[in-house]
C-alpha cells in the first residue's frame, strides 16, 4: 500500500485564489480547502496590474495552513490563468509588477505584428487563436513603452513559474503555460525564436521549459526550515484549464467536448497532435496538454460578463449574490434579446451593464430593463455561443459529439447546463467543479511516481468525482433552434 502524499495545491483564478490540501492513500485522493482569497488586480496611473505581492503572501498563509492540517507534505504546485508574466534578474527578483491581462496596453497591437508577420504565417507557425492580450503582443508593448527594462531583464516566468521559482530557486516555465504566449510553435514544440527575432523582441528571456509533473527541486533553505525538507516542488499543468482539464473524467473513446466554465469558457476537443488549418486561423487554437495530448479550443467570453454586471451594480449600492442573480434570471422572460459575447468591447473590466444596453441598442433590440432580464440574456446569450463553437469544432475535429464534459464553476450552474443539453441536444455531465486543484494534484502524483499515464490520471479523476447529467429536454429544443437561428444572423 502506498504510504498517505500530502499535496499544496495551489490553484489562482482571476477573481480568487485558493489553497488546497490533497491526500492521497493510493485509492483514494481527496481534496480539502484551507485557505481561499480573492485576487484583486491594481490599477496604477492608467494600467492594470497583478497584485503579486499579496497573492505570495496568501499563498505562504495557505501552505501554513496545509502544513498545520497535514503534519508534513510532501509536493507543492501551483496554477494559474494564461499568458500574463512576470520579468525577473539573474537573481529571480521580480521587475515591476505583472500586466494584467486587461490592461489596454495592447490595443492595436495585434495589427502591428500583422504588418510584419501576416496572420497566415503566425498561425502556422505557432496554432495559437488571435487574442489581443497574448503574450507576445504584450511583450511587442513591452519593448515600445519600456525597451531597457525588457533588455535588462534575465528571464519572462509565466505567473505560476514566477512562484515555483520563489518556492525552488527554479527558473523554467511549463509547457502547457508555455503554449499559450504565442511565442512558442507548438507544431514544433519549441519556442519560436525566429518570430520574435523577425518582431525585434529579446529572446534571451526565454527560459527552458519542462513537462507537467516535472520536480524542479526541493524548497529554498529559508522555506524548507518553515514546511520541510521533504517537500518538492512540481509543476502540475501550470495553465489551469490544461490542469481542468486533465481532471476531466471521461473516457477513452473520441467524440466528447469539454466546457472549461469561469471567469473564461474554454470550449474544446483533447487532440492527439496538433490541428491547423489555413482555413481555421481565426477559429480555434492549439495549446498544450498533458501527455502530448493537445487542447484544441476557442476563448469564449464566459462569466465575467455576470461577474462584471455584479462589480457595476454593487459599486451602485446594489449588491446581489450569484444566487440572488441566478434566480433573477429565471423569473425574467425567456430568448429575449441576445448579444455576442466575445465582441472586444466586453473585454476590459468596467460599466458592463451599459456596455451590453449600448450593443444591444445599435442592434435595434429590447433593452433589458432590470438585472435579471440583463443576466438572462448573458446566459442564454452565452448557451447559443456554446452551441456555435461545438458545431463549428466538431466539424473540423472530424468527430460526431456524444457528450459535453462541463468543469469547473460554471459545473455548479444547474440552469446554465440544462440550457446547454436542450440548445445542443447533448448529454452534459457537470463536474468537477474544483477541476483545475483537482488537475494540479494529478499532475503532482505523476511527479511523485505514483501516476503515469494519462489512462491513469483519468482513471482516478472518474474514480474520485461525482458528476450530474443533465439531458436534453425534447419540448425545449424548438425554442432554443429559434433563437439560435436569430443569434447566428445577427452579426
Amino acid at each position: 500500500m502506498t504510504a498517505k502524499r500530502q499535496l499544496a495545491v495551489v490553484d489562482l483564478g482571476a477573481e480568487s485564489g485558493r489553497v488546497f490540501l490533497a491526500s492521497y492513500d493510493g485509492t483514494n485522493l481527496t481534496l480539502q480547502e484551507m485557505h481561499r482569497f480573492a485576487n484583486r488586480p491594481v490599477p496604477i496611473l492608467s494600467h492594470l496590474y497583478w497584485n503579486i505581492p499579496s497573492l505570495w503572501q496568501e499563498i505562504l498563509a495557505g501552505l501554513r495552513r496545509a502544513r498545520e492540517v497535514a503534519g508534513e507534505l510532501h509536493s507543492i504546485g501551483v496554477d494559474s490563468w494564461g499568458v500574463d508574466y512576470g520579468l525577473s534578474d539573474v537573481s529571480g527578483q521580480l521587475l515591476g509588477l505583472p500586466f494584467h491581462y486587461r490592461d489596454r496596453r495592447t490595443d492595436g497591437i495585434m495589427e502591428q505584428v500583422f504588418a510584419r508577420v501576416p496572420r497566415e504565417t503566425l498561425y502556422a507557425r505557432t496554432g495559437i487563436q488571435f487574442l489581443p492580450f497574448n503574450t507576445l503582443y504584450q511583450l511587442v508593448s513591452h519593448q515600445q513603452s519600456q525597451p531597457r527594462l525588457l533588455a535588462y531583464a534575465d528571464r519572462l516566468l509565466m505567473i505560476p513559474d514566477l512562484f515555483h521559482c520563489w518556492l525552488s530557486g527554479e527558473r523554467v516555465n511549463e509547457y502547457t503555460n508555455a503554449t499559450t504566449t504565442q511565442c512558442w510553435s507548438v507544431p514544433q514544440k519549441r519556442w519560436a525564436t525566429e518570430l520574435l527575432e523577425t518582431l525585434g523582441l529579446p529572446t534571451h528571456l526565454l527560459p527552458p521549459v519542462v513537462e507537467p509533473g516535472t520536480v524542479v527541486g526541493p524548497l529554498l533553505p529559508a522555506l524548507a526550515q518553515e514546511f520541510g525538507a521533504e517537500v518538492r516542488v512540481i509543476v502540475p499543468a501550470t495553465h489551469d484549464t490544461g490542469s481542468a482539464v486533465a481532471a476531466i473524467p471521461a473516457g477513452d473513446a473520441p467524440g466528447w467536448a469539454y466546457i472549461s466554465s469561469g471567469t473564461w469558457s474554454l470550449v474544446g476537443l483533447e487532440l492527439p497532435a496538433p490541428l491547423i488549418k489555413p482555413e481555421l486561423t481565426d477559429a480555434f487554437t492549439n495549446e498544450g496538454g498533458i501527455f502530448s495530448t493537445v487542447r484544441y479550443l476557442r476563448n469564449v467570453m464566459g462569466l465575467w460578463l455576470v461577474q462584471e454586471c455584479r462589480n457595476t451594480w454593487a459599486r451602485a449600492g446594489e449588491v446581489y449574490s450569484y444566487d440572488e442573480l441566478g434566480k433573477l434570471s429565471q423569473q425574467a422572460s425567456a430568448f429575449g434579446p441576445l448579444i455576442h459575447p466575445d465582441q472586444p468591447v466586453f473585454l476590459p473590466p468596467g460599466d458592463m451593464p451599459a456596455r451590453i444596453r449600448l450593443h444591444l441598442a445599435e442592434r435595434g433590440q429590447v433593452l433589458p430593463e432590470t438585472p435579471g432580464a440583463l443576466v438572462r440574456c448573458i446566459l442564454e446569450s452565452l448557451v447559443l455561443r456554446y452551441r456555435q463553437v461545438l458545431e463549428m469544432i466538431a466539424v473540423a475535429g472530424g468527430t460526431p459529439l456524444h457528450t459535453i464534459h462541463v468543469v469547473g464553476g460554471g459545473a455548479q450552474h444547474t440552469q446554465l447546463n440544462q440550457w446547454l443539453a436542450n440548445a445542443t441536444g447533448l448529454p452534459v455531465l457537470a463536474g468537477p467543479v474544483e477541476s483545475s486543484a483537482l488537475g494540479n494534484a494529478l499532475l503532482q502524483l505523476v511527479g511523485l511516481g505514483e501516476l503515469h499515464t494519462l489512462a491513469e490520471v483519468r482513471s482516478l479523476s472518474r474514480a474520485v468525482t461525482q458528476t450530474r447529467q443533465f439531458l436534453p429536454e425534447p419540448d425545449e429544443r424548438a425554442d432554443w433552434d429559434e433563437a439560435y437561428q436569430r443569434f447566428q444572423e445577427d452579426r
